[in-house]
């Protein structure tokens, strides 16, 4: 049987899409822009299906697999407003001018 090993190290995304119906979802990966289009293939997470399509609405950095996975707990307990507020924070920093 082959082992399957994890990259823990490299570059790691916590990411926020927003659905069709409004509803927020939160998760990690290694590639952000790949994750997005599996999501809106429908192959992605399942709480997703029927809520398509997605769209990236914040996304945070990190270099480590152990940080990405803390980053994602800890946005999954924010309520929905805070959610809101670090989303318009995201927005702001990353405005084109």
């Amino acid at each position: 049987m082959k082992s399957r090993t994890i990259k823990r190290e490299g570059i790691f995304y916590v990411y926020i899409v927003r659905c069709t119906n409004g509803y927020y979802y939160t998760g990690y990966t290694n590639d952000l822009e790949a994750r997005i289009k599996l999501h809106n293939s429908g192959h992605g997470a399942k709480y997703l299906r029927g809520k398509l399509p997605v769209r990236l609405a914040y996304a945070k950095e990190y270099r480590y697999y152990k940080n990405a996975l803390i980053g994602e707990r800890r946005i999954k307990k924010l309520t929905r407003a805070q959610k809101e507020a670090l989303i318009r924070i995201y927005e702001r920093s990353n405005r084109v001018l």
